[in-house]
């Protein structure tokens, strides 16, 4: 646990990362650079914050791009946004304490001062407070209202998740289970599938980077098709989940990590004949549309969590200078479940 150390001051230092640049195709260092800033005194229901674990996600390689979308784009030379679990050193609010863990999407740095409005404090005294930048945080909330509003897996059904072992991926998958259906995840290392189906009970897993025919494996794995398949990838897998989908399945469109790189438009074979034929149901989702439903979304995470019905995993880098190449991360593969720093 972060020591706390209450602290008065008039000014003190911070570092945080600015966007650099706009990348054109995959990301890279240059992108991002670090920079000192100067935090003056509180005012009236403002927080100083020290940062504790920031979360990296996927979706934020969309916001570097200067392109209109459900999220407004970052701007270079100001400081990137995520989601971050920090500690309150200093406060000056009725609502938030010194000492008081909260989250909030707040810039990429060390210290920070924020609204106290815009926070939310957490227990970290029942989970981890990195849970609250995963499982308990965006990508659970994600994984459920894509899983339970969309996907609505029965007993018997066939459920597959592509980028099965990633933040959202697994507890989809969970979830699945949880329902009662056969759940089968795509990922893309041996390891991969190994933790998918030791640790979080999917029955199959099959490695992408090895696989001689996704295709092929998904029709001898799923004799009577595939029922609900929750998207986080797109491009190639996804063709070959939708060769293999039966009549009535339910599509859950999350992400499309294989494109969010790509310089040009993907182009692939055409999988709207599988769905006109098969009578699919695809919905693409953005998982701050269902505002309404994060507090039924959290109670029910939470209590499968504390039941140890919902398991979970999180792949920490250590220092503040390695934003950047935790974020790159994503697009190698390198993490297990939720990717995130500790400051």
């Amino acid at each position: 646990m972060l020591e706390y150390k209450p602290i008065i001051h008039l000014s003190m230092e911070s570092s945080q990362f600015v966007l650099a640049s706009r990348p054109t195709g995959l990301p890279s260092a240059n992108n991002f650079r670090i920079e000192k800033t100067i935090l003056n005194k509180l005012q009236d229901n403002e927080v100083l914050l020290k940062s504790w674990y920031i979360s990296v996600d996927p979706y934020m390689r969309g916001r570097m791009n200067d392109v209109k979308s459900y999220a407004a784009s970052f701007e270079v030379n100001k400081p990137i946004i995520g989601g971050i679990v920090a500690k309150v050193i200093e406060s000056k609010s009725k609502m938030i304490n010194a000492g008081d863990t909260v989250f909030g999407m707040l810039p990429w740095a060390t210290y920070f001062i924020e609204k106290a409005e815009t926070l939310r404090k957490v227990d970290i005294q029942k989970v981890p407070p990195g849970y609250y930048l995963g499982v308990l945080g965006m990508p659970g909330i994600t994984a459920y209202i894509g899983m339970m509003e969309i996907g609505k897996p029965k007993r018997g059904d066939t459920v597959v998740v592509s980028g099965a072992a990633g933040a959202v991926g697994i507890v989809a998958g969970q979830i699945a289970k949880l329902e009662g259906a056969k759940v089968i995840g795509i990922a893309g290392s041996d390891d991969k599938c190994r933790l998918l189906k030791g640790q979080f009970g999917y029955d199959e897993a099959i490695n992408y980077k090895t696989s001689k025919s996704i295709r092929k494996e998904l029709a001898a794995l799923c004799p009577d098709g595939v029922d609900v398949y929750f998207d986080n990838v797109g491009g190639e897998i996804t063709e070959a989940v939708a060769s293999n989908l039966d009549f009535h399945a339910r599509i859950a469109l999350c992400g499309q990590i294989s494109q969010y790189n790509n310089t040009k438009p993907y182009i692939g074979y055409s999988i709207l004949p599988h769905l006109l034929t098969r009578s699919v149901m695809l919905q693409g989702f953005i998982v701050s549309n269902y505002s309404d439903r994060f507090g039924e979304a959290i109670s029910q995470l939470t209590q499968w969590v504390t039941e140890g019905k919902l398991k979970y995993t999180e792949t920490i880098t250590e220092g503040f200078d390695k934003l950047p190449e935790a974020f790159l991360g994503l697009f190698n593969g390198s993490n297990q479940g939720k990717m995130m720093v500790k400051v």
